[in-house]
């Protein structure tokens, strides 16, 4: 066994939440090889061509990372192994909000445009030039600066340092804009009946995430804040004097264990396929940090209460 596959009792835990071979058809190639094959790429960011023969023919082991990429599969067995993640901190539970910028080697550039079904690109003529009228949407979450071809991944992380939800854009997206996306795609299962949990106790975040907009949208759904204030902010709001208002609360106790989520981002960057974006589709890429961090919940699972 490869020191980055499975152990039996990573596999135990994680075999049930996978999709059964289909009735009809031809049968799926064995899943815990397939597996240990799509982990040792993202762990060492090969080519997939360059997948050891241990684990099957490469295709194969592609093929099923893209459909299950594409199809929320990954996504969803992630979903299965956070259940019940905050009922151990009840309505005290807390998370941290960052982000983190991601290199893209070239070769994820260069993949044909796929216009969105409500995208004006999509009727344009083969060849068309784009302009503020007529924008070219859907670029696969690449952006550029002076360093190259980028990626952003905007994280949440729970106390224990693991991923609890992600969304991805273009490097030189802003974070606060992505703020509340990002919190309205947080969705923790019960591990029993009961509507899943989308609201923390307490959200943290650095001055980036400072906004009226972030902070209303929190003090909206009952999330205490903790967020320091800009000097910008400050200086303004003394400005105005009392027309200013009062200053929003920031609890600095609290904020000194907002390295969390950076704890999680240097847990994440261990899988060379994320640190490094490879993956041409940003769909794709998407389904490679969620087996990384499929990878960070079977070494540090949920714990059963024993009541």
């Amino acid at each position: 066994m490869d020191r980055h596959d499975l152990s039996d009792e990573e596999w135990k835990r994680l075999e049930p939440l996978l999709p059964r071979n289909p009735g009809r058809g031809g049968r799926w190639a064995d899943h815990r090889r397939t597996i240990n094959g799509v982990f040792w790429r993202t762990r060492t960011g090969c080519p997939w061509r360059d997948l050891p023969e241990q684990y099957g023919k490469w295709q194969t082991i592609y093929k099923r990372h893209r459909r299950w990429s594409r199809d929320g599969t990954w996504a969803t067995v992630l979903d299965g192994l956070r259940a019940g993640c905050d009922e151990a901190e009840g309505k005290d539970w807390t998370v941290s909000a960052d982000s983190t910028i991601a290199r893209a080697h070239q070769h994820a550039a260069g993949a044909p445009h796929e216009p969105a079904k409500d995208d004006p690109a999509r009727d344009r003529p083969a060849g068309a030039a784009s302009n503020h009228k007529n924008p070219v949407k859907n670029r696969e979450g690449l952006g550029r600066s002076r360093g190259g071809l980028t990626t952003k991944i905007h994280l949440v992380a729970d106390r224990r340092c693991r991923p609890v939800t992600r969304l991805t854009s273009p490097g030189q997206h802003g974070d606060s804009p992505r703020f509340i996306p990002l919190m309205e795609s947080l969705r923790i299962p019960r591990r029993g009946r009961g509507r899943p949990r989308k609201r923390p106790g307490r959200a943290m975040g650095d001055k980036a995430y400072s906004s009226k907009v972030n902070r209303a949208y929190l003090r909206r759904h009952g999330i205490q804040a903790v967020i320091p204030i800009k000097e910008d902010q400050k200086a303004n709001r003394l400005k105005r004097g009392s027309a200013g208002g009062r200053p929003p609360n920031f609890d600095a106790e609290w904020y000194k264990k907002r390295n969390t989520v950076e704890r999680c981002f240097n847990k994440l960057r261990q899988f060379r396929a994320v640190a490094t974006r490879f993956d041409k589709r940003e769909r794709i890429y998407q389904g490679t940090i969620d087996v990384a961090s499929i990878k960070i919940w079977l070494r540090d699972p949920v714990r059963r209460s024993r009541t």
